[in-house]
């Protein structure tokens, strides 16, 4: 499967974006999405992630409440709704998919990868 993030911009904090990340293939539905992110100097850290059906996620405690996860698996796109944006959660965000069934959070379990967006929060 290919993966393409998008939706990243700058916005100020408080402020709220919404990313998508659209993949191709007909087998979208089998595979668990997630969301990380990557600011400069730090390691890639798990943002959440959303089971193949959509009815479970699971998050970090940095972003709980305020980001939601969603999937249209027709429309082969998983969604990060951000709210109450604020300057710590400046990253580029990745979106990835492993064909499974389980909620991973690590790295290493996700084998497909989409290219990144970039989210910049003003203070």
């Amino acid at each position: 499967v290919q993966l393409q993030a998008s939706g990243g911009g700058l916005v100020q904090a408080g402020g709220s974006l919404r990313l998508s990340c659209t993949a191709s293939g007909r087998t979208f539905s089998s595979y668990v999405v997630a969301w990380f992110r990557q600011a400069p100097g730090n390691e890639r850290e798990f943002v959440g992630t959303i089971i193949r059906s959509g009815s479970s996620t699971y998050y970090a405690d940095s972003v709980k409440g305020r980001f939601t996860i969603s999937r249209d698996n027709a429309k082969n796109t998983v969604y990060l709704q951000m709210n109450s944006l604020k300057p710590e959660d400046t990253a580029v965000y990745y979106c990835a998919a492993y064909q499974g069934g389980r909620l991973a959070t690590s790295v290493s379990e996700y084998g497909y990868w989409g290219q990144g967006t970039q989210v910049t929060v003003s203070s």
